[in-house]
């Protein structure tokens, strides 16, 4: 693909792609953005030095069963989609500087439809235990409460589903997957999302004789 003008980096929640974004906007001179920053959702459960967690997203994670908290997001997504195609249409048309957009609301199906020159995809995926210790970790699971840790579960749990769903939407509809592993940095993903996107002949669909991953 010639002319790159937007890079679309999905997947589940702990897979990198918020900072592996920011390094490859750097390396190509765009700007940078996160769908999570387009439209609000119960977030992560977790405190943080300057955060405590919301009632509304304590209940969200503690009252809902796996299947609703899957079409909860799947639907907050869908609802989002139209200004997503919109801001990739934007910035592919030119006229200022390209776009590395993040964000597991980059749901595969719904970027399999779009047909905008200059744009391509790839999914980040990454193996259970690389998750669930990046989750622990962000999350300081060791240090929290019996019931700071259901709801730490309950997100992992979420994720995990998310993702097997998101994986099964990939290969569905013959788009590029990218495993990353723990100890793979944001500069060699930013490497291997580039040497993905630019063997794409249409947002996340490879050439002929580059099969996706």
């Amino acid at each position: 693909m010639r002319d790159i003008r937007v890079v679309l980096i999905g997947g589940t929640s702990h897979t990198g792609k918020s900072t592996t974004a920011q390094v490859l906007a750097e390396r190509l001179g765009f700007s940078h953005a996160g769908t999570d920053h387009l439209a609000r959702h119960p977030g992560r459960p977790w405190r943080t030095p300057d955060r405590e967690v919301p009632p509304h997203v304590a209940e969200h994670y503690g009252t809902l069963a796996p299947d609703e908290l899957i079409a909860s997001v799947l639907a907050h997504y869908e609802r989002l989609w139209p200004r997503i195609r919109e801001t990739v249409a934007e910035h592919a048309a030119g006229g200022g500087p390209g776009l590395v957009l993040e964000g597991s609301a980059l749901w595969p199906a719904r970027v399999a439809e779009l047909d905008v020159p200059g744009t391509g995809a790839v999914w980040l995926t990454a193996d259970e235990g690389v998750l669930r210790e990046r989750v622990y970790a962000e999350s300081g699971r060791a240090d929290a409460t019996p019931r700071e840790r259901h709801l730490i579960d309950v997100f992992l749990d979420r994720t995990l589903r998310f993702q097997s769903l998101m994986r099964a939407e990939v290969d569905r509809s013959g788009l590029t997957a990218l495993p990353v592993g723990g100890s793979m940095d944001p500069g060699g993903t930013a490497d291997a999302v580039l040497a993905a996107v630019t063997a794409q002949v249409r947002a996340g669909r490879a050439g002929r004789g580059a099969a996706p991953r």
